[in-house]
């Protein structure tokens, strides 16, 4: 996993979205460059499609309600036919391996947030992995803004 560095990571908020309010209707929007390793988060009421690359390499994610509890629900692309086989392989497996920092750069990004809705640092954190190839499209358990709020600070988690 490359490293979490917060001078890589620029935070843009649309409105009526705010650093602090409000949690209905939040969206992330995550990019990168791979030429310069920045990162690109955008928070607002839509998904920042925008900014979205060819190769489709975003982390969508938003905070979803069920059941009275709240839950980061996350989608990123693998493939809906454009890659073969073995390239969705690759892309299943890449992801995998950088939603770590993903998942860091958003939280870390939104952290004044956490102020408003502390109880959130505690939501579970669940991505969805889009692909037409059975193999690669799940869904996956990532843990809680928690622990990479701690992780983004070099904290231990507790």
């Amino acid at each position: 996993m490359t490293k979490f560095n917060q001078a890589n990571l620029t935070v843009t908020y649309i409105a009526p979205i705010t650093p602090f309010r409000p949690l209905e209707g939040r969206k992330y929007t995550l990019s990168h460059s791979d030429t310069t390793g920045k990162l690109f988060l955008t928070i607002g009421p839509e998904y920042s499609y925008s900014t979205t690359t060819v190769a489709k390499d975003e982390v969508f994610a938003e905070w979803v309600q069920s059941m009275g509890e709240y839950s980061l629900y996350g989608r990123v692309h693998v493939s809906s036919g454009e890659f073969d086989e073995q390239q969705s392989g690759v892309r299943f497996m890449i992801f995998k391996k950088e939603m770590d920092l993903a998942l860091t750069a958003i939280v870390y990004g939104d952290q004044v947030f956490y102020k408003s809705f502390p109880w959130l640092l505690d939501a579970p954190i669940y991505i969805q992995f889009d692909s037409i190839y059975p193999e690669f499209k799940k869904v996956l358990y990532y843990g809680t803004p928690r622990q990479y709020l701690a992780s983004s600070r070099g904290q231990k988690v507790t």
